[in-house]
């Protein structure tokens, strides 16, 4: 999500100066890739790049070709086979062992529902949705590109009416939370992207000493939305988190007046105050919140555990799962900046339903594979 905001920067930046753009979009892989489906990249007319498509290799001519869609004002598929030797030529040299394709779309300002609008309906709303982009693999096809976007209870914007014929594929990928690759249906060799897309990552971090600095710093590097907040007057103030969505002061009991809740909002509680950390784990312990995160030993939180008990609070199975503490995976972090990175790494695994473990022991595909439907 943090690529597709930055994408819309860019492309805002570059509407006011008066520049045509391309958008670059992954649509297909087959093999292993740097990057997936979904992958985007914007270019502009005077050769500026926001977003990447690969690691490096293949950007130098997918520029030119972008470019080119600029200048004739169309959408274009081209296709990298980064196992052959011979797109040595082009400078790719991956050694992946995969075929991408790669769909470049002219931004026509005039065109309504166009790609760059469609995406900027991710940013309206903290909401799951799902993106079609439309394209052939065959030479010299029409190319629709980026053309439906669908979210609940919303109303569905598109700009072509034959991809409404998948609105049931569309409602299963939001159901499934699982992108997937499925041919139109028809005489046509078109194929869609169906791309489930959910919000970035709200951390909420109750506390802003020194050690919360770099887990800011770690955080907004990832895009993710950020909340630093205590009862510190002198502590909880913008100077200090200036990468920070929202700083603010405030007592236990009103913690959660400020905080809007989802299913991806996650909370870390690091303030070194005993009694507040204790105080948000009574509040958040009523909320849906599924992911709550504490800083300290094991026998802190029991300790927090007997004295809820005390006040009449016992905690069931699906609340204690609900509870990282320690928080943090086991990297052997001893300084703030690297008991961040253990913080961050835990709920980045959490997120995305993994372990945490070293990929050196993973069976099969690093990446989440995309289905490819008939």
């Amino acid at each position: 999500m943090k690529e597709i905001s930055e994408i819309l920067k860019a492309y805002s930046r570059a509407k006011s100066e008066g520049k045509k753009t391309a958008l670059a979009t992954v649509v297909k892989v087959e093999g292993s890739s740097y990057r997936q489906a979904g992958a985007r990249m914007l270019v502009t007319e005077d050769g500026l790049l926001t977003g990447a498509i690969s690691g490096g290799c293949l950007e130098g001519d997918a520029l030119r070709k972008a470019l080119l869609s600029i200048n004739q004002k169309q959408n274009k598929l081209v296709t990298y086979n980064t196992s052959n030797e011979n797109d040595a030529e082009v400078g790719l040299q991956l050694g992946c062992n995969g075929i991408v394709h790669i769909l470049f779309e002219y931004i026509d300002d005039e065109v309504q529902n166009n790609s760059i609008q469609l995406l900027q309906q991710l940013e309206l709303e903290r909401k799951e949705a799902v993106i079609v982009t439309v394209f052939s693999l065959k030479r010299n096809a029409s190319q629709i590109g980026t053309t439906l976007f669908f979210r609940k209870d919303s109303p569905i914007l598109n700009h072509n009416d034959e991809v409404l014929s998948l609105i049931s594929d569309v409602k299963e990928v939001i159901k499934t939370k699982t992108s997937v690759v499925k041919k139109l249906q028809g005489k046509n060799d078109d194929e869609a992207l169906i791309e489930y897309i959910k919000p970035p990552i709200s951390l909420v971090i109750a506390g802003a000493g020194n050690d919360v600095k770099p887990l800011v710093e770690m955080v907004s590097i990832l895009g993710w939305k950020i909340t630093v907040a205590e009862g510190r007057a002198t502590h909880a103030v913008q100077k200090r988190f200036p990468k920070a969505d929202q700083v603010f002061v405030t007592k236990p009991k009103q913690f959660l007046e400020h905080i809007s809740i989802d299913d991806q909002t996650y909370f870390v509680l690091m303030t070194h105050n005993y009694k507040y950390d204790l105080g948000i784990l009574k509040l958040l312990l009523e909320t849906n919140c599924q992911y709550i995160g504490i800083l300290g030993p094991k026998s802190k939180l029991n300790r927090m555990l007997d004295d809820l008990e005390k006040e009449g609070v016992f905690l069931n199975e699906e609340q204690l799962n609900r509870i990282y503490s320690p928080i943090g995976l086991d990297i052997g972090s001893e300084t703030a900046e690297e008991i961040a990175l253990s913080i961050v790494s835990e709920i980045k695994a959490f997120s995305t339903e993994r372990q945490g473990a070293s990929l050196k022991y993973k069976s099969g595909k690093i990446h989440d594979e995309i289905h490819y439907g008939k």
